[in-house]
């Protein structure tokens, strides 16, 4: 990676008035190269390179190095939240999946996604495992809310096609306080997550997955089998698989929004199946139209990023996600 390349993400970082001070901390976590973490907090980096990181199966404790040193995390912390005057996602509540942290503990997740100035989170199995007992989900969810985040739901949940092993997911997300799930299942299911999402009354937001994906490939296919359903039965339409389906994701958009539960953000770099997720901005997606239609419709669900590109440099290529977001959203106006 170039010395400019590094310098042009500070740059897009700064304009967005997204704060990146304490980002180098995170290095000691995995997320960052040192160089990387040094030319973001305003100097050219060094030429010495740190080991990249590796990505684990069972993510370990988180590293203290910012526990330690309070003094930069609030430093970081005030630089991280734009001015209270200015909501920069012009009211969207746009977060993240942890998935996109999935090299990452549950701790060091939480003070990633309060470093990058975030308020809205929902939770993969890869943190929160549905093997977990009652009692360990709720000390999740209050951790979660402790931290002064939102937990906007989970996901994406594959539940099964008796109602039995359906009900598993529905137990899980109750004892986890998720108001919804992102879901997939054999469509045959279909009146039996239905009457789950009744009697539990959670939201089931069925995930589109694109090529490959034999059940729910497209959000429009899924719209058309729950379009007469309950209005706690919808969409979590993820615009990258939209788009890897050959979908004009501005026309999804707009067709299905009356049953848009939930919204994966993202970026790919090609309008097919060898699409493959990149830094927003950098890709084929039509990122101001899809943030301009989301703000007509009043769009009041979590605009959640899923990075899913296994980056050595996570952090920072997250961090870019959402100075592009803020810069995009900064030029366009925010509906009534």
């Amino acid at each position: 990676m170039t010395e400019s390349h590094y310098m042009n993400r500070r740059e897009l970082l700064k304009a967005a008035g997204l704060g990146v001070a304490g980002l180098g901390a995170l290095s000691a976590a995995g997320g960052l190269e040192t160089p990387l973490a040094s030319a973001l907090e305003g100097a050219a980096p060094s030429k010495t390179t740190a080991a990249p990181a590796k990505a684990v199966g069972s993510p370990k404790a988180a590293a203290p190095s910012e526990a330690a040193n309070p003094s930069r995390a609030a430093a970081s912390s005030q630089a991280a939240n734009p001015s209270k005057a200015a909501d920069p996602y012009k009211g969207l509540k746009v977060g993240v999946t942890s998935y996109t942290l999935r090299r990452f503990s549950l701790d060091e997740t939480i003070r990633i996604v309060k470093e990058l100035g975030l308020k809205y989170i929902a939770l993969k199995d890869v943190h929160l495992k549905m093997t977990l007992t009652k009692e360990e989900l709720q000390a999740a969810a209050r951790k979660i809310k402790d931290a002064g985040l939102t937990l906007m739901g989970g996901g994406v949940v594959y539940l099964g096609k008796e109602e039995a092993a359906a009900r598993k997911g529905f137990e899980y997300a109750r004892d986890a306080g998720m108001p919804l799930i992102s879901a997939s299942f054999d469509p045959a299911a279909l009146p039996t997550v239905e009457k789950l999402s009744k009697e539990f009354n959670i939201r089931v937001a069925i995930h589109n997955h694109g090529p490959g994906d034999t059940v729910f490939p497209s959000a429009l296919g899924a719209y058309e089998k729950i379009k007469g359903m309950d209005k706690r039965m919808g969409l979590c339409v993820d615009v990258g698989h939209t788009v890897r389906q050959g979908e004009k994701e501005v026309e999804t958009i707009r067709a299905v929004q009356d049953r848009i539960l939930d919204f994966h953000i993202k970026d790919v770099n090609r309008r097919d199946a060898k699409g493959t997720t990149v830094v927003m901005g950098k890709g084929v997606i039509d990122l101001p139209g899809v943030f301009k239609a989301l703000l007509e419709m009043k769009y009041p669900g979590h605009v959640a990023l899923e990075y899913e590109n296994d980056t050595k440099d996570l952090v920072a290529d997250v961090a870019e996600c959402f100075a592009y977001i803020r810069k995009t959203l900064g030029k366009m106006k925010q509906e009534g």
